[in-house]
């Protein structure tokens, strides 16, 4: 070999090593080979919402891209309001199990039980480093029950949901954002909520992008919840009026997420799961629409007038809203990715819920379950394709203390004081059609099965109608 081949051989080599380096690091995130975790929750987002849901007028095309990357659910369940669908996503366990002790709102003073496992304690015990921005709405007084003392090693956000203030919640409390467990910003500028959550979230991807360990970040968004708010950069910018600038919104932050994700070289070896925690709120009740009055000094409130009843989602082909246990109240849109492990471009009709991705995300995470019964299941194999069905069959509805409706594959049967009713979603998803009369024998074994939830889940049978 001549003296002149070996500084070419050696700058070969170095290329060589520096693309091994790259793509090395674009496969691993951290030296434990974990995957990091992002969780994107949005509030009160409807299952028509999106333009991969059959949305003709709003534009997301980042979160149609996350979907294009992963599985799409069309049958994704959650609980038809906020606090038991974040409390069902951040513990594994059906409602009706989880006691607070009080309300979680303004002026509460229940939370989570310390004696219930958050996903972020699991994985967090499992060595992940832990983030949140956005809505909690899981207890803020006493500080105890704060995500920084629930798991999260971070936390910027409210403690709950936005109309938590006067006119539309008449209470005293002042509507705060916590950096931590400390009051860093009030008056809130809820024009610009988003787009906080946004860079903590940037930051927090950043500052552990080269550490030793796996991350979790919740980014629970406190839009498109009443009352809706967004920044002059999107105000019409949807050409789908104020509520399709604030998905819209959303997107652009999806987009920013993922696009942080690219470049700190850690998309392909991070989870992104996409949700919304229940239906849209078509039902909101009446002191959401009142006008609002002067604001006291220095407090800020919607400087777009009042609420209209057009500033709210759409269920799509979905009967029902927001506190409702129709499938408009409690299917939302939701997608998965993880490349190299969940193939891309899937649609999937099979059975998904909030209770889940508890199991689901601790068994990824390699952390220890608690060692009391959860409702979730490991949907590791169905996801990664090892499985081509959910091991979930069946979903049971909870609505203010009542067991409403419980569905077992194609069939949903719905109580209510007068005569049950079923449906049969395979031809009917928008349960129009009422075919109890014609099928007594699915009704009489699903109120069995209701029977037996209710009593596993220590209900006594006391809390759903009869008929």
């Amino acid at each position: 070999m001549s003296k002149k081949s070996i500084p070419v051989l050696l700058l070969l080599f170095c290329v060589a090593f520096f693309y091994s380096c790259k793509n090395s690091r674009n496969t691993h995130s951290s030296r434990s080979g974990k995957p990091n975790i992002i969780i994107l929750f949005t509030d009160d987002m409807g299952y028509g919402d999106l333009q991969d849901y059959g949305n003709p007028n709003i534009r997301t095309p980042n979160i149609d891209r996350l979907a294009d990357e992963g599985i799409r659910f069309t049958s994704y369940e959650a609980a038809p309001w906020c606090v038991p669908s974040r409390a069902e996503l951040m513990t594994g366990e059906y409602i009706p199990r989880l006691h607070f002790g009080g309300g979680t709102g303004a002026g509460g003073h229940g939370g989570l039980s310390d004696s219930v496992l958050t996903l972020a304690e699991g994985l967090k015990r499992a060595g992940y480093a832990t983030g949140m921005a956005g809505k909690w709405h899981l207890g803020y007084d006493p500080k105890k029950y704060l995500p920084t003392n629930r798991g999260f090693d971070s936390w910027l956000g409210l403690p709950y949901s936005n109309d938590y203030k006067k006119p539309y919640v008449q209470t005293d409390v002042p509507l705060v954002m916590y950096r931590d467990t400390t009051v860093v910003e009030y008056p809130v500028n809820e024009d610009s909520l988003t787009i906080k959550y946004t860079h903590e979230a940037i930051r927090f991807i950043t500052d552990h992008s080269h550490g030793k360990q796996p991350f979790f970040f919740y980014l629970a968004y406190n839009m498109p919840h009443l009352p809706i708010h967004t920044t002059t950069q999107f105000l019409g910018k949807s050409g789908a009026g104020l509520y399709g600038d604030v998905v819209e919104t959303i997107d652009w932050s999806v987009g920013k997420v993922m696009q942080t994700l690219k470049n700190e070289h850690l998309a392909n070896n991070t989870i992104v799961f996409f949700a919304s925690d229940n239906g849209p709120w078509n039902n909101a009740p009446p002191r959401m629409f009142r006008v609002p009055q002067t604001p006291p000094k220095g407090e800020h409130w919607d400087l777009r007038g009042p609420n209209k009843h057009w500033f709210t989602g759409s269920s799509g082909p979905l009967r029902g809203s927001k506190h409702t246990s129709w499938e408009g109240g409690t299917r939302v849109p939701a997608m998965i990715r993880w490349p190299g492990h969940i193939e891309p471009d899937q649609v999937s009709s099979e059975l998904v819920t909030n209770l889940d991705m508890f199991r689901t995300f601790l068994t990824v995470g390699d952390g220890h379950l608690p060692d009391y019964p959860l409702d979730g299941y490991n949907m590791l194999p169905f996801f990664t394709g090892k499985s081509q069905k959910s091991p979930r069959k069946e979903y049971a509805y909870f609505l203010h203390g009542k067991f409403t409706a419980l569905r077992v594959g194609k069939w949903k049967l719905k109580i209510n004081d007068k005569y049950p009713e079923l449906y049969n979603l395979q031809v009917d998803v928008s349960e129009k059609y009422n075919v109890a009369d014609s099928h007594p024998d699915i009704v009489h074994s699903l109120r069995q099965k209701m029977d037996s939830i209710a009593t596993r889940l220590g209900m006594n049978g006391m809390t759903f109608h009869s008929f």
